[in-house]
């Protein structure tokens, strides 16, 4: 285990003008910290080596404050009727965000969160405890080899937010990593996959590609600057073997706090641009994000 360099305890707020103080923790990942939320008494936001990574609210596990973890709450919204249980698979754990999202939008849903970082799931686990009536397991491993695991046609949604220190690993951005999701999908299941890429977005368009060798339906949302090419951030591949709900995510996209833009069908395919899909012998880490993002 690493040392760990605590800087206080999170507490609750205690009366006016006392509020929570952060944490931090070596983890395998880097050092761990938990920044309260001034705007809300019991939000954190989650930074490893100072990189915002998620946010939290334990009073409200349906607010989402980081925009793509918005439009990735939207897709959870649309997966299923609203309220309905589902099964839903994390890959790359964070603060378990998402999963908490859906745990208090579709209570009664089965969840499993796939962490690699161990040391990163106690700490939060510590100090941002999940409902203990929450049916969400936590499996301590690599994000492929826990999906491995999951049974043909079990998950109803399955989210990759997967990242080492800032580049998601190679293994995870192949077609064949794309068929083992398809394959652990039930029918008309969802995909969503947080993607983070720059100017001239050869990653995202070289995602789009190699999934839409497995899944015949995609559609992609993000900052329209990110789209453009005009800065470094993060877009939300949408992938299904069924049709997808593109007016709605669209709609949806438009009224969020940071407007989002959707492309779908010719417009996407315009987009991609005949980028080449990628597989396990040729793929390659995301880009690593420029300093100027973490300024």
């Amino acid at each position: 285990m690493g040392d760990t360099c605590r800087v206080g305890k999170v507490r609750k707020k205690q009366g006016r003008g006392r509020a929570a103080e952060p944490v931090a923790e070596q983890v395998a990942g880097g050092r761990a910290e938990l920044v309260p939320d001034r705007d809300r008494p019991r939000g954190f936001t989650l930074l490893i080596d100072g990189a915002p990574q998620s946010h939290v609210d334990l009073d409200d596990p349906s607010y989402l404050d980081f925009a793509y973890q918005r439009r990735l709450g939207h897709i959870a919204d649309l997966v299923a009727p609203p309220g309905k249980p589902v099964q839903a698979l994390h890959l790359g754990g964070g603060a378990f965000t998402l999963a908490r999202y859906v745990a208090a939008t579709r209570p009664r849903s089965t969840q499993q969160i796939v962490e690699i970082d161990e040391p990163l799931v106690r700490f939060v686990r510590r100090e941002l405890p999940l409902d203990s009536g929450w049916r969400i397991r936590v499996r301590g491993c690599d994000a492929r080899e826990g999906l491995a695991k999951v049974p043909d046609g079990w998950a109803d949604l399955i989210i990759a937010d997967v990242f080492s220190g800032a580049r998601t690993p190679a293994h995870l951005t192949s077609a064949e990593f794309a068929a083992e999701v398809r394959r652990a999908l039930r029918p008309g299941g969802f995909y969503a996959a947080n993607l983070a890429d720059g100017p001239p977005l050869a990653y995202v368009k070289s995602q789009i590609a190699t999934v839409g060798t497995v899944f015949p339906e995609l559609c992609l949302t993000a900052d329209p600057a990110v789209l453009r090419g005009r800065r470094f951030g993060n877009a939300v591949l949408l992938a299904s073997d069924h049709a997808l709900p593109v007016a709605e995510l669209t709609r949806r996209a438009a009224s969020d706090p940071h407007q989002g833009r959707v492309e779908h069908g010719r417009a996407l395919a315009d987009f991609t641009g005949g980028a080449a899909p990628v597989t396990d012998a040729s793929a390659r880490p995301s880009p690593e994000p420029p300093p100027s993002v973490f300024e």
